[in-house]
């Protein structure tokens, strides 16, 4: 396959960000796209977006929010060459970072994330259950999907290492897992906002998106779900409205 054949150009956010990534392994979508709306940033914030991928996350964020110091972090050197590519060619300012984010903190000390030293995280980690879900033969899309038992805590860990105070983790995972995110929260982080997604009304939830402040002391909220679909089966005005950069979700609005 030619160096043009194994990677596609998608614009996302209506055409206002065109991302280039690999054509198989792990694509940037939906997922992403709704953990950029529920976001809360403003300018001046340094925001991190863990297992950033070819960044797709985080510069949506900016794309919404200029003015963010806006910090990528991925293991995978490949995707990381992406979002630095992806990052100029979108002429927004972003510092790129290979690191595994279950690195101790000197490590992340010496990539410049000290702790305390962040305002907003992002996170979509791998979240399929390894014990349930069989890996993909691509080692790029295994390690992007499939999770230990040990990578929720790790991941969030590593967020509220680095984060300030008051500074807020957003973060997409299964819905089935729900109890796990807020074992794992239950240490250091409050003031928890959840957002179930469904694929319809009809079916259980298939991912949440949640939203928690460091040190945070406010009681917990559950906002109304997200359905993809509606009851025609026909795409939700209101996930389209997010996709095409023209809204973003409750948690994000200040």
């Amino acid at each position: 396959m030619t160096e043009a054949g194994r990677f596609t150009e998608d614009a996302f956010l209506g055409g206002r960000l065109r991302l280039r990534q690999p054509k198989t392994g792990h694509r940037a979508g939906h997922d992403a796209m709704l953990l950029a709306a529920v976001t809360r940033a403003q300018a001046g914030d340094r925001v991190a977006d863990l297992g950033a991928g070819v960044g797709a996350a985080g510069l949506a964020l900016a794309s919404r929010v200029p003015g963010i110091g806006l910090v990528l972090v991925e293991i995978d050197s490949g995707l990381a060459a992406l979002a630095r590519d992806n990052a100029q060619a979108n002429a927004i300012p972003a510092e790129i970072i290979v690191l595994d984010v279950t690195s101790e903190a000197p490590v992340f000390a010496e990539a410049g994330l000290r702790a305390d030293s962040v305002d907003v995280v992002l996170m979509n980690p791998p979240f399929n259950d390894s014990l349930r879900h069989r890996a993909s033969p691509n080692p790029s899309r295994a390690t992007a999907h499939v999770a230990s038992e040990a990578t929720l805590e790790r991941w969030i860990h590593a967020s509220r290492r680095i984060l300030k105070s008051g500074g807020v983790l957003s973060l997409i995972w299964r819905a089935d897992g729900l109890r796990d995110v807020l074992a794992a929260l239950d240490r250091g982080f409050g003031s928890l906002e959840i957002l179930p997604v469904h694929a319809d009304a009809a079916t259980p939830a298939i991912r949440v998106l949640v939203c928690a402040v460091k040190g945070g002391k406010a009681p917990l909220q559950m906002h109304a779900a997200l359905l993809l679909k509606d009851e025609s089966a026909l795409p939700n005005k209101q996930l389209q409205e997010i996709l095409a950069g023209k809204g973003v979700l409750p948690m994000a609005i200040r």
